[in-house]
């Protein structure tokens, strides 16, 4: 970072909701803390490329809590925690039924901003944990994400977080990943692809705009070697990519709503914690993290941005 960057942070209204906003001089990021942190914009400036999928028609109200997802906005940017699915999980002897897309998505966020930085926090109302996130820039086209799980009890917390960015397919989509990810298993498939069938990665890497009704649900089968994957835009040679670090976020997976769910087309990329969904699942199978009693997790994202040719992802910065 460069002492003549230049970042913005203050407050901001979106769709009569109150509204946080940062920006700096290539990105511009809006989210709204009381619809859980919802990120409801994120737009590349040299472009003027939005991202994110906005609300359309759906209103833009405050879900209610356990509620099912896709009846509310189905809109930007949430957070699953600590569960996607909904299930049961054994916490301390007891077992907590937890909601559709987790907790977090449904719940008012604090939020406060000051120069360099927002800081956001929410507090479970059923488990003993409090999440934090950090958002800031670690260069005029790239936003750092900084998350913080902390357990305010004294037993060890397990839980499974992804992102669910819902990001605008207005163009031919190229979904990018590294090159050892060559295959992907559909855990979810309506309309193109089958549950339980493992696809090449350029069977599915292929979004357009145009609603099929299909919808998709894809994971890397294992752990993924490197901890990155993207979007490239090959009308607009737009792209977006997220990065994190593969030994504490070690699974990528990908959903693709062709018109299924949503009333357009989108594309999730969701890197994540705990394989797949249910947390349920994770502690059965060894891949759920733990929160120490009285302790705490963290992991970070990167979102970087740019134009360019897709082809190859050389020119992307990726860690190599």
């Amino acid at each position: 970072m460069k002492k003549t960057d230049v970042f913005r942070f203050y407050s901001g209204s979106y769709k009569q909701q109150k509204s946080v906003i940062a920006e700096s001089e290539k990105v511009r990021i809006e989210l709204v803390p009381a619809l859980g942190g919802k990120w409801v914009s994120l737009i590349y400036k040299p472009s003027g490329k939005e991202w994110l999928l906005d609300s359309g028609e759906r209103p833009l109200k405050q879900p209610v809590y356990g509620s099912t997802f896709t009846d509310w906005d189905m809109s930007g940017w949430d957070e699953c925690f600590p569960t996607i699915n909904p299930c049961e999980a054994e916490l301390d002897n007891d077992r907590i039924r937890l909601p559709d897309h987790g907790e977090l998505w449904s719940l008012p966020w604090s939020c406060e901003y000051g120069d360099n930085a927002i800081e956001c926090s929410v507090l479970s109302p059923n488990m003993p944990y409090r999440l934090k996130r950090r958002i800031s820039f670690s260069a005029p086209d790239c936003v750092n994400v900084l998350y913080c799980a902390e357990n305010r009890s004294a037993h060890a917390l397990p839980f499974l977080w992804a992102p669910h960015p819902q990001f605008a397919v207005t163009e031919p989509t190229r979904i990018l990943l590294p090159p050892k990810v060559d295959k992907m298993l559909c855990v979810f498939g309506n309309g193109k692809f089958e549950a339980g069938e493992t696809y090449a990665t350029q069977q599915m890497s292929l979004i357009t705009p145009q609603k099929t009704g299909a919808g998709s649900k894809f994971y890397y089968p294992g752990y993924a070697a490197a901890g990155w994957s993207g979007l490239y835009g090959q009308d607009s040679d737009c792209y977006l990519l997220l990065t994190v670090s593969s030994s504490v976020v070690p699974f990528i997976g990908v959903w693709i709503d062709e018109g299924m769910l949503n009333d357009r087309v989108t594309c999730s990329l969701e890197p994540g914690i705990g394989y797949y969904d249910s947390l349920e699942t994770a502690i059965n199978n060894g891949t759920a993290q733990y929160i120490p009693s009285n302790g705490f997790f963290a992991w970070q994202i990167k979102i970087w941005f740019g134009c360019g040719n897709g082809e190859g992802c050389n020119f992307l910065p990726i860690p190599r």
